[in-house]
């Protein structure tokens, strides 16, 4: 699907006219962050065997010719310790992510419903990033994201992603698309600005919104749950972290717009080190400021991914120090798969499987539309026994099954083949349940190990194009 171009040529801050068409592009911010989360959570390897892990390192550590050479003792006692922190490291950096995709998923239903609220129908479907890398929609200076396996590299767009604003004079940046902006949080700004400046805005108070108190939002799931050296579990966002919200006046609609920015980017930063006087992140920086959240404070996202961030580079700094040869650290728990991969990539033993995780992808958003347009019970089974179950059971399965096969390249590279998460084109002269049952009879047939989600696609609801 092509992209409409917002704004005109000069637009450089939100305005009433405008206003509709801004809050269209934050629903497509926030939809291009969760693809590229996503596809870096399915890259770990939550719960590598630890024993296979032992046995390697120690026989790579037998191996290294030094004139005081560790003996099987010392290789197996210190196999053991780099095991245990890669173990607790990968499980928790894992957590931490998907966390942040499920806030993501949050702010979505958040700027949807301020759009509901202000200019009408928000638009999801076909509003992921059409390929890849692609660029978060109005950044300025432009800002790629890819869906890549977890790297430095990755974590680094991550940080910029999420980074958080200090104040400053204000720049008028121009672009011939979105309204640009440095940073997500100013973005929210300008909005923030349109609102309080025009008090004769009006808010629809009876276009559905999903709101909170009917389940609709979960903070935390098994996914966002990991385990600490002392075994105890721990989940990674708080009971109090934030809910949905119903945009029905002007303080609402504000209160959904903090909270996004709260989540995402965190409070205003008056003096951080690691922010240039340009707002550009200074990485040594990053691996030294302490970003630690205050007793029962949720850490942001930009902290989330610090803290990731600087426990990755301490023990890939630590593991590279010992110079064991032919095992990389990324090795030990970071599953070999391509960057930005399509499924015309895949041979004819995967390509189906991607074809249903795409079109069940796709769905998700197609339901989540539906759910703008009806409410009652109808919006709650489409929401209850659509998304909560593409989301939690499909998608997230399929997404572990297809990482089990594999392909070369013609250039004769084995990888583990991966979610591309692609908008799947549905055709509109048949219903879209139907064709995503097609997908799954022809990726069935090919992938037997996935016939037990057959029945759950069969009792997905059917939701139509508009």
């Amino acid at each position: 699907m092509i992209h409409k171009k917002f704004f005109g040529e000069k637009a450089e801050k939100v305005t009433p006219a405008n206003l509709g068409e801004a809050l269209q592009q934050a629903i497509e911010i926030e939809i291009a962050t969760i693809p590229t989360y996503l596809f870096t959570y399915y890259s770990i390897n939550r719960a590598p065997s630890q024993q296979q892990m032992i046995n390697s390192l120690t026989h790579a550590l037998l191996e290294i010719k030094t004139e005081t050479p560790y003996n099987f003792d010392q290789a197996t006692a210190l196999a053991l310790d780099l095991s245990a922190e890669v173990m607790v490291f990968a499980n928790k950096a894992g957590a931490l992510i998907m966390s942040v995709a499920i806030e993501e998923m949050l702010h979505m239903a958040l700027s949807s419903n301020l759009k509901q609220a202000v200019a009408g129908m928000p638009i999801l479907n076909g509003r992921s990033p059409a390929t890849w890398p692609a660029e978060l929609p109005g950044h300025q200076p432009s800002l790629k994201i890819n869906t890549s396996r977890l790297s430095m590299k990755q974590l680094e767009t991550f940080l910029n992603i999420e980074k958080p604003m200090k104040p400053k004079q204000k720049d008028k940046l121009l672009l011939k698309a979105y309204i640009p902006y440095p940073t997500i949080g100013e973005f929210y700004e300008m909005v923030v600005d349109c609102l309080e400046k025009n008090p004769e805005l009006r808010y629809n108070t009876h276009a559905p919104q999903l709101v909170p108190g009917k389940g609709y939002y979960a903070q935390n799931n098994i996914d966002t749950l990991y385990y600490d050296k002392e075994h105890k579990p721990v989940f990674t966002n708080e009971d109090n972290s934030g809910d949905l919200i119903c945009v029905a006046d002007k303080t609402s609609a504000l209160d959904a717009i903090n909270l996004i920015v709260e989540q995402g980017e965190g409070q205003l930063v008056k003096d951080a080190p690691y922010l240039d006087a340009d707002n550009n992140l200074i990485f040594s920086e990053v691996l030294q400021y302490d970003f630690s959240p205050k007793k029962g404070e949720e850490s942001s996202h930009f902290e989330k991914f610090a803290e990731i961030y600087q426990k990755y580079y301490a023990l890939e700094s630590h593991y590279n120090s010992l110079n064991i040869q032919d095992i990389t650290f990324s090795d030990l728990f970071v599953m070999n798969i391509a960057d930005n991969p399509t499924t015309s990539d895949y041979p004819a033993h995967i390509a189906p499987v991607s074809d249903l995780i795409n079109g069940v992808y796709t769905y998700i958003f197609v339901m989540i539309e539906e759910c703008y347009r009806k409410s009652g019970s109808t919006q709650y089974e489409t929401f209850m026994f659509g998304i909560h179950k593409s989301m939690i059971f499909i998608l997230n399965s399929l997404c572990g099954d297809i990482m089990k096969l594999t392909y070369k390249t013609d250039a004769g590279i084995e990888y583990n083949a991966a979610p591309t998460f692609e908008n799947y084109p549905f055709s509109p002269i048949a219903r879209p349940k139907n064709q995503l049952q097609d997908l799954y009879k022809i990726a069935v047939a090919v992938y037997p190990a996935i016939s037990y989600l057959g029945n759950r696609i069969d009792d997905l609801p059917d939701v139509d194009l508009k």
